[in-house]
């Protein structure tokens, strides 16, 4: 008897934000308590993009130069250093990242190279295209 992996819906919710509701810090929240939930989520802010996983883990990625975040792990919320105001923010970032085929790999600080399958890469394919656009000024919100 062959088994099946195991496909997980991902949630197309829209959640729309203001200009003043929008914040990093904001989403971090947010995506971690999602990520606690075990409830995968891709969301977009401008060239950020936040995704949850049903595994527990949570990550922040800059679609613009590759560079990666955890946010939470096994449901557990990770230390971060976000420094946030109303005009700016400023993330330290610790990991890059790519994706090749279904596999969401990431390269830490000590050079350690780690593959995982898994994920909701159609999503956040999507939505790193989505986050390249808005870097690029050619997103159309309506653009399909």
């Amino acid at each position: 008897m062959s088994k099946k992996a195991r496909k997980w819906p991902i949630q197309s919710k829209a959640r729309y934000l203001s200009a003043q509701e929008a914040s990093v810090t904001g989403e971090v929240s947010y995506i971690q308590r999602l990520a606690l939930q075990r409830d995968a989520r891709v969301v977009t802010l401008g060239s950020l993009v936040f995704f949850s996983t049903h595994s527990g883990d949570a990550w922040l990625l800059d679609t613009e130069d590759g560079l990666a975040l955890k946010l939470a792990e096994d449901g557990d919320p990770l230390p971060n250093r976000i420094i946030e105001t109303t005009e700016r923010f400023m993330i330290e970032w610790n990991m890059n990242y790519q994706i090749e085929d279904s596999a969401f790999i990431y390269l830490d600080a000590t050079g350690s190279r780690r593959v995982i399958v898994g994920y909701p890469i159609a999503e956040i394919r999507k939505a790193i295209e989505r986050g390249a656009a808005v870097t690029r000024g050619t997103f159309r919100p309506n653009s399909g």
